[in-house]
């Protein structure tokens, strides 16, 4: 079994699949004690997987600095305007009627400049899958109103990516003070230091702490941010 898990800690797939992920969790959970007492406390965490295209990263810009709850709602009255969701659908929707849905001026202008560049195709979200993650998340960063924080969780929800690790997200940096009882919440810099022992796995260990995170506060097992 050590041999096995030699091999997945030095070459993981580029998708994360759930045979994968259950390998990977008991791989982190054999290295960190404080990641096996998540799983010894709350069991193994979903997968939480988006389906990857435009509908996905419309959501995670939705999501941006505000509550999951707020973002789900406005998401569900977009999808109840226009069905299916595809940039070229969504463009034919008026400003008002996207303020009214709940989108922001701001997310508004960012939404717009993506479905504008995917409707011409000047852009294919599917470009994404044959690059590494470096490179498409720069590709993603390129967009107006698209920072770290939501490439960072599209390529670890939509693409699955193994090694994401959003030291952006508030929950994340809330849930590893709390699983690791650290003094103060880690900074960007702090998150990305403390990573270090739980890569190529790093997305599976951000699942895991987002896991205590909502276990902890009696939250039903959806992720924090995706």
């Amino acid at each position: 079994m050590a041999e096995k898990r030699f091999v997945i800690a030095t070459a993981p797939q580029s998708t994360l699949d759930e045979t994968a992920f259950a390998e990977a969790v008991s791989f982190l959970a054999d290295r960190d004690e404080h990641l096996a007492g998540v799983v010894k406390a709350y069991g193994q965490p979903p997968l939480w997987v988006r389906e990857p295209g435009f509908p996905a990263l419309v959501y995670i810009i939705l999501e941006q600095q505000v509550s999951l709850a707020s973002a789900r709602a406005a998401f569900g009255r977009l999808q109840a305007a226009v069905g299916p969701l595809t940039p070229t659908r969504f463009l034919k929707l008026s400003d008002a009627e996207l303020l009214r849905i709940g989108f922001s001026r701001q997310k508004t202008l960012y939404t717009r400049l993506l479905a504008e560049s995917l409707a011409r195709r000047y852009f294919n979200l599917r470009d994404l899958h044959e690059l590494e993650d470096d490179s498409a998340r720069k590709m993603l960063i390129a967009f107006k109103g698209i920072g770290r924080w939501t490439a960072d969780i599209y390529l670890l929800s939509a693409l699955r990516r193994p090694d994401i690790w959003p030291t952006g997200d508030l929950a994340l940096a809330t849930a590893v003070q709390e699983v690791k009882g650290l003094r103060r919440r880690p900074s960007p810099d702090r998150l990305e230091s403390l990573s270090r022992p739980w890569r190529p796995w790093r997305a599976v260990a951000a699942r895991l702490f987002w896991h205590a995170y909502l276990s902890r506060r009696g939250q039903k097992s959806s992720a924090v941010s995706l």
